[in-house]
């Protein structure tokens, strides 16, 4: 599935960074690939940003902080961004790109394949969700102000709301099986993926009632770390040590590494 691994330069000495091009779906879509040097196999981290095209694009500091932290870290742009192919549809067919990115690191050599993990940001978080239900060897997801119900997304947002119908085909009104595709919470009761949930309690970009939704429905499968003073974006000293209490909870948790 890996069809080119481009070197580019990399902020840390210490990691490799590169630019890579895979297929899911038949589409080549792009992301970033970022390597500790290490000679023994580390733990694998599958980054899923937030937003749609260059709204909330990756970037390689982000990818650069978790990778300092010990894990391989594959982040997608998407399909359709950075010179990929096809059209993102904001949790839809796109989230195929999510579950290839997941395969990459699990036939990676360099990676252990008990401990491969999908953090999501924001929109991302419902990509994670949907990874951890397709991919069941994941040994944890971890949604960071995360959405979790599309259906609340499309109240909230009122910005986002031409967007939406746009991409995903309509109105939930109109369409709601559309939306509820990408609202996993009821199939998630199925999974045994552990979740941790991170969240700024002001937040008006991805409230925290998403994470509420998520906790109550799973009714303790999920441990939260809820923070009353922040927003969408935590504050940098604050953002890196729980970054760093976030990498330790994941290296914890293994699972049988078998798809």
């Amino acid at each position: 599935m890996l069809l080119e691994k481009k070197r580019i330069p990399s902020p840390h000495q210490r990691i490799d960074l590169f630019e890579i091009t895979y297929l899911s779906a038949g589409l080549q879509v792009k992301g970033y690939l970022a390597t500790p040097l290490n000679k023994g196999k580390l733990p694998g981290l599958l980054y899923l940003r937030g937003g749609i095209k260059n709204v909330g694009m990756v970037r390689v500091q982000r990818v650069i902080q978790w990778a300092s932290e010990g894990f391989v870290v594959i982040a997608p742009f998407y399909r359709g961004n950075r010179g990929g192919e096809g059209q993102e549809d904001f949790a839809g067919e796109d989230r195929e790109d999510a579950f290839k990115a997941y395969d990459l690191l699990y036939e990676s050599e360099e990676v252990q394949h008990n401990q491969i993990h999908a953090l999501g940001f924001s929109r991302g978080g419902v990509m994670a969700l949907l990874t951890a239900l397709k991919r069941p060897s994941l040994a944890s997801c971890v949604l960071w102000n995360g959405v979790t119900d599309m259906f609340l997304t499309y109240e909230e947002r009122i910005d986002l709301r031409r967007m939406m119908k746009r991409v995903i085909g309509g109105t939930p009104n109109k369409y709601p099986e559309r939306y509820q595709e990408r609202s996993p919470i009821p199939e998630l009761k199925q999974s045994a993926v552990p979740i941790l949930t991170i969240h700024g309690m002001l937040d008006e970009h991805v409230s925290i009632e998403h994470s509420y939704r998520l906790e109550n429905a799973l009714h303790g499968h999920v441990q939260s770390w809820y923070y009353p003073h922040f927003s969408h974006h935590f504050p940098l000293k604050d953002q890196q040590r729980i970054l760093t209490e976030a990498a330790n909870w994941m290296k914890k948790q293994t699972s049988s590494p078998q798809k």
